[in-house]
């Protein structure tokens, strides 16, 4: 593997989460990085995760790009990864309906899956393609269409590690925003990112990991 952490041998398989350094995070330890500039599958919407039928839409059209991804890259080039985790940007227009009361049906979110930087514009419209040809009875995703390949310049980001329900995240971004980076005399710079480690279908929500990251600036 290279330092860089993206490239690997052919028949090696790539796994993003422990080659790239922006997925390092610890629990109760709030971190200064660079994340560096990638690349993303992307779709945006907006409301409460939890019960908005667009929410449901948006990821029942991007995983199917990023398995026809995936699956052609090996095929064609011989190289294979694994699908990197779900992330999410989230905001509003007002943030305490984000961090203090948690008001979702106000949440805007662009949901995201990291591109391998192998893997350019004609990959992902041919996955998109392939993603939308239909058999037998099955339809393509209602909101194919709208995935594109975006890149995010991130730059300088706080970050940590949350252990336990989504809910409960608030105190932990309290810490981030009023206490850890004043102190360090950052501002923010960026909408909030979070990184999905664990699957809500498979694990406890008192045990799911979530990266939390801020993109910040010197104040000033």
């Amino acid at each position: 593997m290279s330092v860089s952490g993206w490239s690997g041998s052919v028949n090696e398989k790539v796994d993003f989460k422990t080659s790239l350094d922006s997925y390092g995070a610890k629990r109760g330890e709030f971190r200064v990085l660079d994340v560096p500039e990638l690349r993303y599958l992307a779709i945006d919407g907006h409301g409460d995760p939890n019960v908005s039928p667009e929410y449901a839409e948006a990821l029942a059209a991007l995983y199917p790009v990023a398995y026809k991804l995936k699956f052609a890259s090996k095929r064609e080039l011989g190289r294979d990864y694994v699908v990197p985790p779900l992330e999410g940007l989230w905001w509003a227009e007002d943030m305490a309906a984000f961090t203090a009361n948690r008001d979702k049906s106000r949440w805007s979110w662009t949901m995201l899956l990291l591109m391998p930087q192998w893997l350019g514009d004609e990959a992902v419209a041919a996955a998109v393609a392939a993603a939308g040809e239909t058999t037998g009875k099955k339809r393509p995703p209602v909101r194919l269409g709208e995935v594109e390949l975006r890149t995010l310049a991130e730059g300088r980001c706080v970050q940590t590690l949350h252990v336990g329900s989504y809910d409960d995240e608030a105190e932990v971004l309290a810490r981030m925003h009023d206490e850890f980076m004043p102190a360090e005399g950052l501002v923010f710079a960026g909408t909030h990112h979070e990184i999905y480690l664990s699957d809500p279908r498979r694990v406890a929500p008192e045990k799911l990991r979530t990266i939390l990251r801020q993109p910040v600036r010197a104040a000033g």
